[in-house]
């Protein structure tokens, strides 16, 4: 497969493939220095389709760990992830630890991503942190989290305002999607996960959904040690994720954009994950708090994807 790489004026990479296919990649050599370098990994489909999509993963820090534990945190597991070729990786700390985990992980390919951001750019919204503050230190912003929605009122509707917001800004959106367990257990997680699918990419185009991400989380399974199948998660992805932007914006797009799975992800469980052709990457709680779980995590990951060095 042939492959080339075209600069462009803002410094982003247009890479084109035999078949027609184009995506961006992250701008390189920011001033920052943070996660702006994206791997672009030799690799070759394994769902059958032209497209290539680099696996993700990313770790959500939640409100764990002060300025000092998250750079300790950082410098901990640095080399050892950027040793492991053709996965995306990426940390999530507090607000707080952004500019300080951003200024250890100058000129790594190590990405760094806030866990919230409002949609305004400004104003007087007490507590709030906006997409221009971000940009900064951020390449990626978790969105709608199950979290935000349960003890923060979070809905579709503000979902998708902060998910326009953020890509105005050019934040990429790892937008949360997922089913509780008494709608699992009634049988309504297509409904559930394709209503908030909908709901999160409202009013946006084919080429800003192709750039975003998607984190597959059921409810049920954050923090609870019973994660989902590999084989029911990666169907659930198919039908109610993939399908749904298929419906919204072709199935081109629906091949592009990257889906992660998410709850109670490990190292014992991370490799039946992975090794699913519609699941992209993990969103990860717990295990990406200790530098050995997280490190362990992408290095199965990039193996049960057949990219491992």
């Amino acid at each position: 497969m042939r492959k080339k790489r075209i600069l462009k004026p803002d410094g982003r990479y247009l890479i084109l493939y035999e078949f027609g296919e184009a995506e961006p990649s992250a701008a390189v050599g920011s001033d920052t220095g943070l996660a702006y370098n994206r791997p672009e990994p030799e690799t070759t489909p394994t769902d059958g389709s032209n497209v290539m999509r680099t696996p993700i993963i990313a770790g959500n820090w939640k409100m764990y760990k002060t300025v000092d534990e998250s750079v300790a945190l950082v410098k901990a597991m640095r080399s050892a992830l950027e040793a492991i070729g053709g996965i995306e990786t990426v940390v999530c700390p507090p607000f707080l630890s952004l500019p300080h985990v951003a200024e250890a992980l100058r000129g790594s390919t190590i990405g760094v991503g806030a866990q919230d951001m409002f949609w305004k750019d400004e104003g007087a919204y007490t507590g709030e942190v906006s997409p221009v503050m971000l940009r900064p230190y951020c390449r990626y912003v978790i969105l709608g989290h199950s979290e935000r929605r349960q003890h923060f009122g979070e809905t579709d509707e503000t979902v998708n305002l902060k998910v326009k917001a953020a890509l105005a800004h050019g934040l990429v959106p790892i937008v949360c999607v997922g089913e509780n367990l008494a709608q699992n257990e009634a049988g309504q997680t297509q409904e559930v996960v394709e209503a908030q699918v909908r709901g999160a990419l409202a009013g946006l185009t084919a080429e800003q959904v192709a750039g975003i991400v998607i984190a597959y989380e059921p409810v049920w399974a954050i923090g609870t040690g019973k994660p989902a199948t590999g084989e029911g998660a990666n169907a659930t992805i198919k039908t109610a994720v993939r399908q749904t932007v298929a419906h919204l914006f072709g199935e081109s797009v629906a091949e592009r954009v990257r889906v992660q799975y998410g709850g109670s992800v490990k190292p014992g469980n991370i490799a039946e994950f992975m090794s699913q052709p519609d699941i992209d990457g993990a969103l990860v709680g717990g295990a990406s708090l200790k530098a050995e779980d997280f490190v362990e995590i992408v290095k199965l990951s990039a193996q049960a994807k057949g990219l491992a060095r």
